[in-house]
């Protein structure tokens, strides 16, 4: 199989199609002195030999080879529906190689080591070699050797999740395979997490900032199971200029200075780019010198409104 598995901080942008451009963005970050989550990564090839290995790649095949469905009659859905289940049964059915598995242990083993805590709480976190939002799947708060190998296993399944077959089968892609990288982060022990776009979404405007966040995790935020609060900042002045609040029972999710602070590290993100970019982020307050995490740092997409 070759090197398939990297700590964070040896990894740059320049290995995006082998880690997956989430672990190799992080890298990049972590090497340029922003505050990421420690943890390692696996890259694109660990997929692809679990899939050798262990016999579910070609049994993917011969699945496939048969299936048949039209990705865009919403009749035929459920026939993607019954092919994901019985695929992601095939993956996390089959145990972890041995010379997967082991390697994985030890890395887990070494980031406990530098926590200096047993059993450090992880997310485990799809990357694809470009940009899926919300099409594979993470977990979070995994925690021992075999939980973390066990949800690696889940993260690759997640390729074979209705969304992911649908988006392959519109785009003519094969649905036996869809290779991604893994990143294994320790879990921040979040107040607050979200979203930030260095600049305005809806108009590509540069000189604005929008960052939307909720208390605790912030998967709910980019999942849109919650209605999160925003802020508007000014990205010349860093000041901000709009403020809505989702909850008025339980208020704000951050202090206005730590708004004015993270739209200064989105910032300092996208020159580091050289493009606006769209940034998960989490707060923990415990750390009162350092508190604002990256978790995930691409390219920003616009969704343009024209108005005539």
């Amino acid at each position: 199989m070759g090197e398939w598995i990297f700590w964070l901080e040896d990894l740059t942008q320049a290995d995006s199609e082998s880690v997956g451009r989430k672990c190799a963005n992080l890298g990049e970050l972590t090497k340029a002195g922003f505050q990421v989550p420690p943890g390692f990564a696996l890259s694109l090839g660990a997929y692809q030999g679990f899939l050798e290995v262990t016999g579910a790649g070609e049994e993917l095949q011969r699945f496939f080879a048969t299936f048949e469905a039209d990705p865009d009659d919403p009749k035929q859905l459920a026939k993607f529906t019954e092919a994901s289940a019985v695929a992601r049964t095939m993956v996390e059915s089959k145990g972890m190689p041995r010379e997967i598995a082991e390697p994985l242990a030890g890395y887990y083993d070494e980031l406990c080591g530098r926590i200096g805590s047993q059993d450090v709480l992880v997310a485990t976190r799809s990357a694809g070699p470009s940009s899926h939002p919300g099409q594979y799947e993470s977990f979070l708060n995994v925690a021992g050797r075999a939980a973390v190998t066990e949800n690696v296993v889940k993260v690759w399944s997640s390729t074979f999740n209705t969304r992911s077959l649908v988006a392959r089968a519109r785009k003519g892609l094969p649905l036996e395979s869809d290779p991604i990288g893994v990143a294994v982060l320790k879990m921040v022990d979040a107040n607050a997490a979200g979203v930030m776009f260095t600049a305005e979404p809806t108009t590509a405007d540069a000189t604005k900032m929008i960052i939307e966040g909720s208390w605790g995790l912030g998967e709910i935020v980019v999942s849109g199971a919650v209605i999160p609060d925003n802020w508007t900042v000014d990205a010349t002045e860093f000041a901000v200029v709009d403020c809505r609040v989702a909850s008025t029972g339980q208020g704000a999710c951050l202090f206005e200075e730590e708004v004015i602070e993270l739209a200064r590290i989105g910032k300092r993100i996208e020159a580091h780019f050289g493009k606006p970019q769209d940034i998960e982020w989490a707060v923990n307050r415990s750390l009162p010198s350092n508190p604002i995490f990256i978790l995930q740092a691409r390219p920003e997409t616009f969704r343009i409104n024209f108005r005539f």
